[in-house]
């Protein structure tokens, strides 16, 4: 029988979850830190629509930034597991602003981005792997 310690499979897993992490971002500043194609290519709307919403989509991005930023200074400062945690809903994060910047209707920056309150929070709440792993801390 193989004993492993607890402590190098976590660090193991928490490493090449970094890595994959430092591997997006490395990519996304060989870009020029670019959201991909640029918007006016592709997205729908009128071209006052259009520039409008690049505008909010640039915030919106920022929004992420935000979140992403204060998860990582959280995990920081916890408990193995507790970090594993929150590694996992900053992997929810970065799927969500993919799918959100991803969106081509103009219309749906302006309608659902506009103002910006708790939505980039209200994604990540109400996914199922966020909840799975709510529930998982709750019964420990």
């Amino acid at each position: 029988m193989i004993k492993v310690h607890r402590s190098s499979v976590l660090d193991h897993v928490v490493n090449a979850e970094l890595k994959i992490m430092e591997e997006s971002i490395s990519v996304w500043e060989g870009e020029g830190g670019s959201l991909g194609n640029p918007l006016s290519h592709c997205m729908t709307g009128s071209v006052d629509q259009i520039e409008w919403a690049e505008r909010i989509r640039v915030q919106v991005n920022g929004e992420f930034d935000r979140v992403s930023k204060a998860l990582q200074e959280a995990a920081l400062k916890q408990s193995d597991q507790d970090r594993l945690n929150t590694y996992a809903m900053m992997l929810i994060l970065e799927e969500k602003r993919r799918e959100t910047l991803s969106n081509e209707r103009a219309g749906y920056f302006i309608h659902d981005w506009q103002e910006l309150r708790d939505q980039v929070r209200k994604l990540i709440m109400n996914d199922a792997r966020y909840k799975a792993i709510k529930e998982r801390t709750f019964s420990n």
